[in-house]
């Protein structure tokens, strides 16, 4: 859990998890979004592939990144039930 949240604390991290949400992407597709290093690029996809939040695939010498949905849903749960018991907390209505 602790891999999820630092992996969605990173701005870039972000960006490539909604970049994400329109569809697979290759790592050379997402990078080339990006003015930062190759390696800080294989660095912010180790986080999310480590923390579970996205998929890969290998075609030849190119690997394909995808939205791991069903982490996501799970982490998107998890929020909304931690916002509704901090809600409840306070006596605001849901």
């Amino acid at each position: 859990m602790d891999g999820m949240f630092k992996a969605l604390a990173d701005p870039t991290r972000r960006r490539i998890l909604r970049m994400l949400s329109d569809g697979e992407m290759s790592a050379g597709e997402i990078a080339g979004r990006f003015d930062i290093t190759a390696p800080s690029m294989s660095h912010h996809f180790g986080v999310l592939k480590n923390a579970d939040l996205v998929s890969t695939r290998r075609e030849g010498q190119q690997i394909y990144y995808s939205i791991n949905t069903t982490v996501f849903q799970d982490v998107m749960t998890l929020i909304f039930d931690l916002l509704a018991k901090e809600q409840a907390a306070k006596g605001e209505p849901r």
